[in-house]
């Protein structure tokens, strides 16, 4: 199954269960009304995004009389993807990682480390690079948005089950009123939201699988990456960085280490598994 397909099969499970909740406790009204509080807080953060994670991580924007090596790579594989060259920012950590953010390709931005530019050679920091435009090729921030905005609204709508739940249940549908099942309504309000971030972190993988697949067909040279990788993950474990959780994410590999359930939890897929998958490709 493509990558491609199980992001759309995934956002298919997630509408789904945005209906079946909402039909179950609060009818299309309710429905409604949890899905457009949740668009609305989802819209505001894919707007500024960019500018909020620049700043949370004091990135500085560098030109190319700065990082004449850093551009120059970023430009070649900006004219291989067909994109429009992004902003170029520079974060004043030692800890290796990179990320790309903004709402569409012509409102791009390019983070790495200074970490980054020192333990990466050419080939893998292109690697690296071309990883991070393929999100911005296949618009994974827009995706990244859908699927939380259906997340949020199943995790309103769970609240209101758990309150209803607490006061004697809802509506069960637009025409008929009947008393909700109390011990249903507490159920769904406890697993709802676990199935809903269980499903927006196979969105978060499957998008990662794609942007190594698109990012090494953009640089031509898979193993470039997957070398990268495999000292990103070591340099990591040893100095992990001081990431935000909701921004995890962004980064190129996983910067919040832990125990393994929090690898089960994890927004990255395992690492052993993308490098074996670029190690495999051929062109």
């Amino acid at each position: 199954m493509s990558n491609i397909f199980k992001t759309a099969m995934l956002l298919a499970v997630l509408t789904a269960m945005l209906v079946l909740i909402g039909g179950a406790f609060g009818g299309r009204q309710g429905m409604l009304v949890a899905f457009v509080l949740a668009l609305l807080m989802n819209l505001g953060s894919y707007w500024f995004s960019d500018k909020i994670v620049l700043a949370m991580y004091r990135a500085q924007p560098v030109d190319e009389a700065q990082a004449p090596g850093l551009y120059a790579i970023v430009r070649r594989l900006t004219t291989r993807a067909s994109l429009p060259m992004p902003r170029v920012y520079l974060i004043p950590t030692d800890t290796p990682n990179a990320f790309a953010t903004g709402r569409d390709p012509h409102h791009a931005a390019v983070a790495v480390t200074e970490g980054i530019m020192r333990l990466l050679n050419d080939d893998e920091l292109e690697g690296v690079l071309a990883h991070e435009l393929a999100h911005v090729k296949n618009r994974d921030v827009l995706i990244s948005t859908i699927a939380a905005t259906l997340a949020g609204a199943i995790t309103y709508l769970a609240h209101m089950a758990q309150w209803a739940a607490m006061f004697g249940g809802g509506r069960a549908s637009d025409d008929e009123d009947r008393g909700g099942n109390p011990l249903g309504l507490i159920l769904m309000a406890v697993l709802a939201p676990l199935a809903a971030m269980l499903v927006q972190l196979a969105v978060s993988r499957a998008r990662e699988f794609q942007a190594d697949a698109t990012g090494a067909r953009v640089a031509g040279r898979p193993l470039g990456l997957a070398s990268a990788l495999e000292k990103l993950e070591r340099a990591n474990e040893v100095a992990p960085m001081a990431a935000n959780p909701s921004t995890a994410h962004l980064f190129i590999v996983n910067p919040l280490r832990g125990d393994v359930l929090m690898r089960l939890f994890s927004t990255h897929p395992p690492l052993e598994e993308r490098i074996a998958r670029l190690r495999t490709m051929r062109f």
